[in-house]
């Protein structure tokens, strides 16, 4: 993998009742490397080890694409499900 490729996560569904408290809605999406301030601390806390993996050329046991992987909110009443995706830039 020649450089490092780029990272984007999307937030695709909702489980819990509770409303966000970041504001997060379905369809928000971000580059990890430019919206960090745009992102949650707790779900990005959440993200780094899977972003990790696929980063630097890993990929997620359990999913269907190698190259992207789900995950959610820690926070239980609000449980916000997001997508990392890996692409070349």
């Amino acid at each position: 993998m020649a450089g490092r490729p780029k990272i984007t996560i999307t937030m695709v569904d909702k489980k819990g009742n509770g409303a966000c408290h970041y504001g997060h809605k379905i369809g928000d999406r971000f580059d990890f490397d430019q919206d960090r301030g745009k992102m949650c601390p707790m779900m990005l806390h959440t993200a780094f080890p899977y972003i990790d993996i696929l980063r630097y050329g890993g990929t997620v046991p359990g999913e269907d694409s190698e190259d992207e992987c789900l995950f959610c909110c820690p926070d239980a009443r609000v449980i916000n499900i997001f997508k990392i995706a890996r692409t070349n830039k």
